[in-house]
């Protein structure tokens, strides 16, 4: 009992590994190896000069979008999580879903809400703060142009407070 108890400990470490490819290599890692390890990306771009941009969103009850770029030559040039200030810092009035879609990676599908008498469309990011609390990141999009509007971020506690005020 104690060794399976252990196989699959072991097993689940190895696992948790792989999720976020953090024994890939920039520059010494292929593209190949980031898909045997990190599986099939939710989205994939291909630019000009033909290197590769692939999102791993780790989502719904994760807070981490990895984003891997692979070169023309099909090297790992870098891997990082895009859900955090920095890149939320990214997104601008103006811009639209592809952009937004190519900093920060796809939203959860199931948050994304639709606001008729604004004509506004919100995509939703789960994250942690800076301070390591459960939060959301939020983009509001003027739903006919499909461009940026604003952007906010709230944690989860004050939603959960927000809730208990609104119904009572």
């Amino acid at each position: 009992m104690k060794a399976a108890i252990a196989l699959i400990f072991t097993l689940l470490i190895a696992g948790c590994a792989s999720y976020d490819g953090r024994e890939l290599k920039p520059g010494v890692s292929t593209g190949a190896e980031v898909l045997q390890v990190m599986g099939d990306p939710a989205m994939r771009w291909r630019d000009p000069d033909g290197s590769e941009l692939l999102a791993y969103p780790r989502g719904p009850a994760g807070f981490t979008t990895y984003m891997v770029r692979i070169d023309n030559k099909g090297a790992m040039t870098s891997r990082e999580n895009v859900l955090d200030m920095k890149h939320f810092a990214l997104i601008r009035e103006g811009m639209n879903k592809d952009e937004v879609l190519r900093t920060l990676g796809p939203s959860q599908p199931q948050w994304t809400v639709y606001f008729d008498r604004r004509d506004e469309l919100v995509w939703e990011w789960r994250y942690c703060d800076p301070w390591n609390e459960p939060a959301r990141f939020n983009v509001l999009f003027d739903n006919t142009s499909g461009k940026v509007r604003s952007t906010q971020s709230y944690t989860e506690g004050m939603l959960y407070r927000f809730r208990q005020v609104c119904s009572h």
